[in-house]
């Protein structure tokens, strides 16, 4: 109204706390009391899509049906059209598989490894890359790149060199450049694996052999529908699709990291195109996933954008794209062969057990354990592992 004022600044405030109780002489209801305070509002659920994890089962339908549609029709397809989109596949397959491993999309841990198993690539068990990935990821300070305790790492221990011959010297030290990673790279994982397995096959592991003999069903099921049922020469399999899908992998993981003195700038992030980031399921925000590894890929954007600031102060932690390190790494070593400071144990002082890598194996444990910690994801899943990674800022 015009000439009036409401006068406000006297009136109490009135929060929950301030709201009165009705005695039991005010109550409707003889002898009960009134509480006339607002209830307490729960906190919104998520969205059903999240708490569904729908993305992810989208994921899963599109690795899968994407696969069996490729094969069925490989033959009416150019192989330079197919081998590629195949290589995609299995690729994004392998970022499927790490999201399983972490603890999605269900809270099974049976059934996550049941959607992650079939293995498309052939060379390795889920089993194993699951065992060894969470090992990588118990991994903190500077056990992170440890020859000796990450199992993940690139990285020679210190004095190999020395114990190899020439050209395998110049395939290690040409390892470390991005042209290296991408060609003879996939061989070298390959190599080390088997030579790391037939190692424990050698010493009776009998939890081992049942592992590789329910992996070579699965692989044999994989080459049966592939070659048998639907035409594809298993060369062109193995050397056009396979093989180039773990280069796509080692792409991803050429420079996420790296052996600094300083354990915080061991890990890097790639901001790249939304393709990639789909590919990899944003595994290239790799600092946000060591922050929280339980956490759904398609939340990792968001964890990012609140890490940023800090990452960006890091020397090497920021790369704008993959044609950021293209240019810079090409042909450049991206750092040197031999981790700068393995941990070795007590009897691998001597370069001849240095350059047969025996340090770190069962027999030879590194001089320092790696450290755990709780899990810092508020993820449902969390539990699935309990692990708390350095951030790596």
């Amino acid at each position: 109204m015009a000439g009036s004022s409401v006068v406000t600044e006297n009136l109490p405030i009135l929060g929950r706390e301030n709201l009165p109780i009705l005695g039991r002489e005010n109550s409707p209801i003889p002898g009960r009391p009134v509480d006339i305070r607002p209830p307490t509002v729960p906190a919104a659920e998520p969205p059903l899509w999240r708490r569904w994890e729908l993305p992810t089962w989208g994921v899963v339908l599109a690795v899968y049906g994407g696969f069996l549609l490729l094969t069925w029709h490989f033959r009416h397809i150019p192989v330079w059209l197919g081998a590629p989109l195949g290589a995609v596949l299995l690729a994004w397959h392998g970022s499927l598989q790490h999201e399983t491993i972490h603890g999605h999309p269900t809270r099974s841990r049976r059934l996550n490894a049941w959607l992650g198993a079939p293995p498309l690539a052939l060379w390795m068990p889920y089993a194993i890359y699951r065992e060894t990935h969470l090992q990588h990821h118990r991994q903190s300070g500077d056990g992170l790149t440890d020859p000796a305790r990450d199992p993940e790492s690139h990285y020679l221990l210190p004095g190999a060199l020395a114990g190899m011959k020439r050209w395998r010297r110049g395939i290690a030290r040409f390892n470390t450049t991005l042209a290296g990673r991408l060609t003879v790279g996939p061989g070298l994982a390959i190599a080390a694996l088997w030579r790391r397995e037939l190692r424990r096959f050698s010493t009776g592991d009998r939890r081992r052999r049942r592992l590789w003999l329910g992996h070579a069903a699965g692989a044999a099921a994989v080459i049966l529908w592939v070659a048998g049922v639907c035409g594809v020469p298993l060369p062109v399999y193995l050397g056009l699709v396979v093989y180039p899908s773990l280069s796509l992998t080692l792409l991803r993981s050429f420079i996420e990291h790296r052996a600094a003195s300083d354990p915080r700038q061991r890990t890097a992030v790639v901001e790249a195109h939304p393709a990639w980031a789909l590919l990899f399921l944003n595994n290239n925000l790799h600092i946000a996933h060591h922050a929280c590894p339980a956490l759904p890929w398609y939340e990792l954007p968001r964890v990012w954008r609140t890490l940023r600031p800090a990452a960006a102060c890091r020397p090497g932690a920021l790369f704008a794209g993959y044609g950021d390190i293209l240019r810079q790494h090409l042909f450049r070593a991206v750092d040197g062969a031999e981790h700068p400071q393995a941990m070795l144990c007590d009897d691998c002082s001597g370069a001849d057990q240095r350059a047969a890598h025996r340090c770190g194996t069962e027999d030879h444990p590194p001089a320092e354990p790696g450290l755990s910690f709780a899990c810092a994801c508020a993820s449902a899943s969390a539990g699935e592992h309990g692990l708390r990674p350095s951030i790596g800022l």
